[in-house]
């Protein structure tokens, strides 16, 4: 039994001292080694992006800076005519006229009233307004909404409602020159002569404007009004005029004013003409 124990001992001791010992040489052949290199970088930034916080206080800068960029502009005009001797004649017009332009919309209202005599028998008495909105797809190209309001009682018109939606396109687009051209059509309401009528419409126009640097402008419009189903009915309207600047906020304004209804109240002419001049103030 010793002899047992005390080989056990032995072999035990070899197995243990055996993988140290240099028995042979053993050569390993290693092929596709990849290296890897690991760089423990770490690179922080601390970027803040700005984040616009709006208040109530830069909302209403932003509001007072878009109605800054993008005014309205207005204008009122009177004009006076007064003969006395062998004939007795009196002819007073007002116009107010007021404009915004964005780069998405455009705005234009006006009111306008004349009157005239002569000696006791009036000659002249006609009130009219009118509202277009325009909304640009495009830097020429446009829809409309254009409602239109008139009172003529020397024509016997006791009332001509219009309003429509149409297109448009400037044919000349600068700075100092425009050329528009609309075409649309809508809804007529009149009474003309004392009788009713309601109707469809068509509706051509056409408007320029020229201005010779800040000094003076040039402007002409015409608007050509059937009746949809009746295209022998219809209104012309045509208007041609010049502004010349004496100050800052005064112009003298000069324009001839023309309507043609090719079916005119009875006993009335087709045709109504008037030349205004007088003086604007813009603000």
């Amino acid at each position: 039994m010793t002899v047992i124990k005390s080989i056990s001992l032995a072999a035990a001791i070899l197995a243990a001292v055996a993988p140290v010992a240099p028995a042979q040489t053993n050569v390993y052949t290693v092929t596709n080694v990849v290296t890897v290199l690991v760089t423990n970088v770490v690179t922080v930034t601390n970027v803040v992006a700005a984040v616009p916080v709006v208040t109530n206080a830069t909302a209403g800068a932003a509001v007072v800076s878009a109605a800054t960029n993008n005014p309205w502009k207005s204008s009122i005009s009177a004009g006076l005519t007064l003969t006395r001797g062998n004939a007795n004649t009196t002819l007073f017009t007002t116009e107010f006229l007021t404009a915004k332009k964005t780069p998405k919309n455009e705005y234009s209202l006006g009111l306008g009233t004349a009157y005239g005599s002569q000696g006791s028998t009036e000659t002249i008495n006609n009130y009219k307004a009118f509202d277009q909105w325009n909304h640009l797809f495009t830097d020429r190209f446009f829809g409309y909404v254009r409602a239109a309001a008139l009172r003529d009682l020397i024509a016997d018109l006791d009332y001509r409602l219009t309003v429509g939606p149409g297109a448009g396109y400037y044919l000349i687009k600068e700075t100092n020159t425009t050329l528009a051209a609309e075409a649309g059509g809508g809804m007529e309401i009149q009474r003309l002569g004392g009788v009713d009528q309601q109707f469809s419409t068509l509706r051509l126009a056409e408007r320029f404007e020229h201005k010779f640097v800040d000094r003076a402008r040039l402007w002409q419009c015409v608007e050509f009004v059937p009746q949809a189903d009746k295209l022998d009915n219809y209104v012309v309207t045509f208007e041609i005029g010049v502004e010349t600047a004496i100050s800052k906020s005064f112009c003298l304004k000069t324009y001839l004013d023309d309507t043609y209804d090719n079916r005119p109240a009875t006993a009335r002419l087709k045709n109504d003409a008037k030349i205004v001049s007088g003086i604007t103030y813009k603000f």
